[in-house]
Parts: structure tokens; C-alpha cells; sequence
């Protein structure tokens, strides 16, 4: 090859390798390290020694052609991945359906897992195909072409992939980044020698430092390089797959249950200090039920942060805790609030919520370890917040209206009037929502013998009549109220303090918790506590009382709330108004356009690719006679990549002549024999045989070679891709 040493472009195959592999451990966000580095080294060495084996010269100097390395490759691949990463699909005979769900279905479980995701083989998988694709790409042409960056594009088109995958995932690329420049800089050095330049090592010295500074400069500057713009996430993209089947039972109807029999075991927790342990949210009402709309999706250990989060709260402490499973029912996973990691146990987490659940309802005795990073709230936090009006506080003001909501209709305006009443005079959303918390405690009385239920029915019987409820009733009168009054509320099941039994706290079903949660601007969804005082006693010595941070934030609400009293249980109520909710927003334009944009050009490239294939097969088949005009037209199209397309009018003889001399005498002494060939097939009373045929067939595929020596690859690849290659010429 012309411009390139030969030890030159077999010393870059080394540099390729490195790019390659560089390129697949930026999926350490994806997986981590660990699961990523062995297979990224053995695809990238493997495909680049295999390559340098099937790229050698053959006789008379020339390569192999480019056909048998892709099917070897592929064949390699196969039987590499099968011995290490698929080692237990092989062990376990489902190796084939393995390789098709990896291959097809890896990426989608991969948008719509939490990273980091699981290290299955199925997964690392998509790792291993596009490296070794990458490292053979790249090795294929740094030994074919003089081009000098070229063989770099493979290792960053996997790149863009892992970046695309890794969004959001735990970690940094710059220092990768930053070897990915030192690499590219350096391939350019180890190509960059003429072969009659001198020696092969004075560029690489002199410029290898060059190359290590500018490494060095990438790494420090990457960090501080001002970014405007949230990076794209294709996941918002990716539809995830139908939540699990979760609890049939809400937890929200076992409240009742639970609080009858205060002694029994739910679970154990060990931590250094006590925390409020959540465990559902229920944000959607239709007149009868609470229940959740969590879009659950598996995650390999990791939560990520909520959206509302990267404003507030400014001071939170990080906890971890051993939650050991006893009589707790369901398939819901206590965790503090806000969860970041779960070991232990398989679970699927809702980012937006933070609550985990589980595939199947714990066993008793299982255990597992929650880190969780919890917020602290302090008065002036709270002061000034301004309630959400985004998407999500607007499907939190919904109330069903209508026969639908409950058998029994109820008036929604009764409902308005009370909260008017229990917060008039406040001037903000927090003092409105303190004040309707403290005017609950001060309206009715904890009584865990309540009946149970949170439907309109039920809690307009305890607002008007009862006035005696357990945690579901005042946290759900709380929450009607609340969106009555235009305060976006959900409600949270939970649990608070404990018995302390030796070094570990026992969560038992006495200590069960509702609360609401209001969402404002910049601080997200904040915990209220309608109850009355005396419901959170406990008649044992040795309870353990609710968190800090628990106290303080209740404390600023009450706070909030007294420097505006509110009337009084038995004033007139006033009036007020709820808000509508606003319709989910459809997927852009742009982005089905680009979809189908890409599917087009990606099926066009291909059908182009392939449609030369099929035809010269097609023309190498059937009697001697058509082999024969079958390699005649096929020389024809190779003297075309050439730019030497010959007129219908000439014989055989006169193309062969303008062919020889367009592209060298060594193609004339094989177009000479060709149209020979030609001339006594359409002229000749004996019809040729198979020998012939194939005379013609080698005269071709030489014309064939000495066209690509003479245009170059990249020019027949140019004229490959234009329209009439579907159609020949």
C-alpha cells in the first residue's frame, strides 16, 4: 500500500486495540469496571489478531479479499463470546436464544434499566459486538488504505453509542476521553512516516510527547468546559416495558389491620440512627381508591436522583441501613427516603416516587442494605415556596367528579368550603398547607377502632359526623382537602419509630404512618403531619422516636403555621376553587422524522451493499454460455468504478482495447482472452464448455483486482452507493 510502511500499518493494529478497547470501557457506566474491562480487552485483541491473520499477504503479494475476513470474524466472534461471556447460556443449552436476545433486545433492557444495569450476558453482550466490530473495522483499514485517521472512526462511532447508554449512569469518561485523544494523535504519528521519509521512529518520538501533553491538557480542561444544555437521554425515547404485577392489595387498605394488631413484626431494621421508612406512594384518586401510578423498571443497584431534586433540599445526611423482611406482606420494599442504592434484594424502583418494589413478595428472612440520602428541611426553606404547577402537581389536583367516583355522589364544593375555612388568612402555600395540617389534629380524635376506608363516602363521614379516624383517615381527608384548596397532594404509606430489640430496631405493624406530601416550586414533594399529637405515643419504654430531621421539618410547619391562626372548627366555611389538570404532551415531530430519516439511509446503504452480491452470484450461475456474458458484464462494471464505461456500440474487441489502455497493460492482457471468449460464444457453432466459463470467470475477477489497485476502494465504494448499483449498469 502506497504511503504507509508496512511495519507501520502492522504497528498500528496495536493503537486500533487500544481504541477499541478504550472505546468499551466508557460502558463502565452502564455496568461498572468490573464487568466491562474482560470483555472489552478480549474483543478488541481477539479481532485485531484475527484480523492480521486473514489480511496478510497471498501470493503474488496481494491480500485476502475482504468477504472471508467478515465471515471468519463473525464465525470468531461467535465462538469467542460462546467460551467467556456466554459461558452459562453455552453450560445451560441456550446459547441461540441468548445470542438472538442479546444481539436484538440488549439495548432496549438496557434504556430501560437504572443504571447501572445488572451484568447479565445477555446484556454484556452489546458490549462485545460492538467492540469486536469496532476493533476489526479499525484493523481492516489501517491494512488497507494509506489513510492516517481513518482506522479511528470505528472506536468512536462506539463511542457515541456508549455515551448514548450510559447517560445518567454513575461515573466520569474524561479520563477515557483523554486517552481516546492521546490514541488518535498517535495512530496519526505511527501513519504519518513516508517509506522513503528516513527512519520509522523519528516521527513517533518527536511526536508522542506531543500527543501525551495534549492527553493531559484534555483531561484537565474537559471538567470546567461550560455545558448549557442537559444531554440528550434516548431513554425518554424508549417506551419501558409494562409494570410488574404489583400488590393486589394496597397497602394503604392494610393500615386498619396493621394498627389492630399493634405487636406484630413487619420487619427489623439496623442503622445508625432512626429514620421514617416509606413504603408506597398513592398519587392517583378515582372517588374510592388511592393507588399508584409508579412506572417501575429495573435497576441493577442504583437509584438515580429525582428531577425536582438538583434545586432543593441544600442540606441532607446519608444513611445506610440492613432491613431484614419478617411478616410484611406485599411486594412493596421499605426504604428511607430518598433510596440510591439496594443490595441484596432484586428490585424495580420509580425514580420519580423513589419507592421500590419487589418481582415476588419478599420471603420472610430476607434481607438486603439501603443507602438512602435523606433531605433535611429547615424553616427557611420553606419560607417563600411557591406551590408546583408542572405536570406532575397538576395530576395531583385531580378530584373524579360524577355517579362514576362513588356509588353516592358528594358534593365537592363541601369539601372546598371546609379547607377555605381551615386556611383562611394564609398568605403562601406553606403556611395553607401548615394550617390545614394543625386545624386536623385540633378537628378530630386518633382512634385506631375506626372503620377503615378512604373513599368520598367514608371521609365526608368523618369531617361532618365522626371525627374519629386512624392514619388513613385523617392523611386522606388531609389530601381532598389539600387539592380542594388547590395544593397539589399525594398520599405516602410508611412507617415511624420502632422497638429497639438489642442492636436493631423492630418495625412492628402498630408503627404504621400515612402521610400527604405537598409539591413546591424548588423544594419537590414535602412531608405534612395532619394527626393529633397523641397518636405517635407509644406505651412502650424503650420505643424509638421518629428522626431529627422528622422533628425539625414538623416543627417549621407549625411554626408556618402560627403566624396565621385559622378559624375554628365550628366557623362558617368560606369558598374556593380546584384547578384542571393538563393533558400529557405527545412525542415531537422531529423525533419520529429522524427515526424514519435514519431507517431509510441505514435500509438504502444496505440494499446498495448487497444488491452487487446477489447479482454477480446470479451471473456466475447457469450453462457456460450465460457464465460466460455473466463475466463479460461483470468486467464491464468494474471498468465503470474505474470511470471507463464503454459505449453499446463497440464490440467486445474495441471495449477490451479502451479498457486496456484506461487502466494498464496488465488489464489488457486479461480483457484481450475475455472478449475472445465472448466473440466465439456468440459467434461460434459450438457452444463453449464449463472450462471456458471458468477461463472467463478469472479473467474478471483479475481485471477486477488490477480496476480496485487502479481507482482506489474509497472511489468504488462512492460509485457503490449511487442508485444504479440496485439495478446494475
Amino acid at each position: 500500500m502506497s504511503g504507509i510502511r508496512p511495519a507501520a500499518r502492522y504497528a498500528s493494529l496495536a493503537v486500533t486495540a487500544a481504541l477499541a478497547a478504550v472505546a468499551g470501557l466508557a460502558f463502565h457506566r452502564v455496568f461498572g469496571y468490573g464487568p466491562v474491562v474482560p470483555v472489552a480487552a478480549v474483543a478488541a485483541v481477539a479481532a485485531t489478531l484475527l484480523s492480521a491473520l486473514l489480511s496478510g499477504p497471498r501470493k503474488k503479494g496481494r491480500p485476502w479479499p475482504l468477504w472471508p475476513s467478515l465471515v471468519l470474524s463473525v464465525a470468531a466472534w461467535a465462538g469467542t463470546s460462546a467460551l467467556t461471556v456466554l459461558r452459562p447460556a453455552l453450560s445451560a443449552g441456550t446459547l441461540p436464544q441468548t445470542l438472538r436476545d442479546g444481539v436484538l433486545n440488549g439495548w432496549k433492557e438496557i434504556l430501560t434499566t437504572l443504571l447501572p444495569a445488572p451484568a447479565e450476558p445477555r446484556l454484556l453482550l452489546v458490549v462485545g459486538v460492538l467492540v469486536w466490530a469496532a476493533a476489526f473495522a479499525a484493523a481492516e483499514t489501517a491494512l488497507r488504505t494509506s489513510r492516517r485517521a481513518l482506522p479511528c472512526v470505528p472506536a468512536l462511532a462506539v463511542w457515541a453509542v456508549a455515551l448514548l447508554l450510559g447517560v445518567d449512569g454513575p461515573g466520569t469518561n474524561v479520563p477515557l476521553a483523554a486517552g481516546t485523544v492521546v490514541l488518535v494523535a498517535v495512530l496519526a504519528l505511527v501513519r504519518s512516516g513516508e517509506p522513503d521519509a528516513g527512519p520509522a521512529w523519528r516521527p513517533i518520538a518527536l511526536g508522542v510527547p506531543s500527543a501525551a501533553v495534549l492527553g493531559l491538557v484534555a483531561y484537565l480542561v474537559a471538567p470546567v468546559v461550560p455545558v448549557a444544555a442537559d444531554p440528550y437521554d434516548p431513554r425518554e425515547q424508549v417506551a419501558a416495558p409494562p409494570p410488574l404485577q404489583r400488590d393486589g392489595v394496597s397497602p394503604l387498605d392494610r393500615v386498619g389491620g396493621w394498627l389492630l394488631r399493634p405487636d406484630q413484626v413487619l420487619f427489623t431494621v439496623d442503622a445508625d440512627r432512626p429514620e421514617i421508612q416509606r413504603l408506597a406512594v398513592l398519587d392517583a384518586f378515582d372517588g374510592v381508591t388511592w393507588s399508584s401510578t409508579a412506572r417501575f423498571v429495573p435497576t441493577g443497584s442504583r437509584v438515580p436522583e429525582r428531577p425536582e431534586e438538583p434545586g432543593a433540599p441544600e442540606r441532607s445526611h446519608t444513611t445506610t441501613q440492613r432491613v431484614t423482611i419478617g411478616d410484611l406482606p406485599g411486594v412493596w420494599v421499605p426504604a428511607p427516603d430518598r433510596p440510591r442504592r439496594v443490595e441484596g434484594l432484586p428490585v424495580v424502583a420509580d425514580p420519580a416516587a423513589g419507592t421500590l418494589a419487589a418481582a415476588e413478595p419478599p420471603a420472610p428472612g430476607s434481607s438486603y442494605t439501603v443507602t438512602s440520602v435523606v433531605p433535611e428541611w429547615r424553616a427557611e426553606d420553606l419560607e417563600g415556596a411557591r406551590v408546583a404547577r408542572d405536570a406532575e402537581a397538576r395530576a395531583a389536583l385531580k378530584l373524579p367528579w360524577g355517579p362514576g367516583a362513588a356509588k353516592e355522589p358528594v358534593q365537592l364544593d363541601e369539601f372546598e368550603r371546609f379547607a377555605a375555612a381551615a386556611t383562611r388568612g394564609a398568605s403562601t402555600g406553606v403556611q395553607k398547607a401548615a394550617m390545614l395540617a394543625e386545624y386536623l389534629k385540633r378537628y378530630a380524635k386518633y382512634d385506631v377502632t375506626a372503620a377503615p376506608g378512604h373513599g368520598y363516602r367514608q371521609i365526608d363521614y368523618f369531617l361532618a359526623e365522626g371525627r374519629r379516624g386512624t392514619p388513613e383517615h385523617f392523611a386522606a381527608a388531609y389530601a381532598l382537602l389539600a387539592r380542594s384548596a388547590g395544593l397539589p397532594c399525594r398520599l405516602v404509606v410508611g412507617f415511624s419509630g420502632g422497638k429497639r430489640a438489642g442492636g436493631a430496631v423492630q418495625v412492628r405493624a402498630g408503627d404504621v404512618m400515612v402521610w400527604p406530601e405537598v409539591k413546591f416550586e424548588g423544594l419537590g414533594w414535602v412531608r405534612f403531619n395532619p394527626l393529633p399529637d397523641n397518636a405517635r405515643r407509644s406505651k412502650d419504654s424503650d420505643a424509638v422516636a421518629a428522626g431529627e430531621s422528622a422533628q425539625s421539618l414538623e416543627q417549621a410547619q407549625k411554626n408556618a403555621a402560627s403566624r396565621q391562626q385559622g378559624p375554628g372548627a365550628g366557623e362558617k366555611p368560606g369558598k374556593g376553587a380546584a384547578r384542571p389538570a393538563a393533558p400529557d404532551e405527545p412525542t415531537p415531530w422531529w423525533v419520529l422524522a429522524s427515526i424514519a430519516g435514519t431507517a431509510l439511509v441505514l435500509g438504502y446503504v444496505l440494499a446498495v451493499l448487497i444488491a452487487p452480491a446477489l447479482r454477480t452470484r446470479r451471473r456466475r450461475a447457469g450453462p457456460p454460455a450465460e457464465r460466460i456474458a455473466g463475466a463479460w458484464r461483470q468486467a464491464l462494471d468494474h471498468l465503470a468504478d474505474a470511470g471507463l464505461g464503454a459505449s453499446g456500440a463497440l464490440t467486445a474487441q474495441e471495449v477490451a482495447r479502451f479498457g486496456g489502455a484506461g487502466v494498464g497493460a496488465a488489464a489488457q492482457g486479461e480483457l484481450d482472452p475475455l472478449a475472445e471468449l465472448v466473440d466465439r460464444t456468440r459467434f461460434a457453432p459450438v457452444p463453449p464448455d464449463a472450462a471456458a466459463a471458468d477461463r472467463a470467470w478469472r479473467h474478471t475477477d483479475a481485471v477486477g483486482r488490477l480496476v480496485t489497485a487502479k481507482a482506489g476502494r474509497l472511489r468504488r465504494l462512492r460509485r457503490r452507493l449511487h442508485p444504479r448499483s440496485l439495478t446494475g449498469r
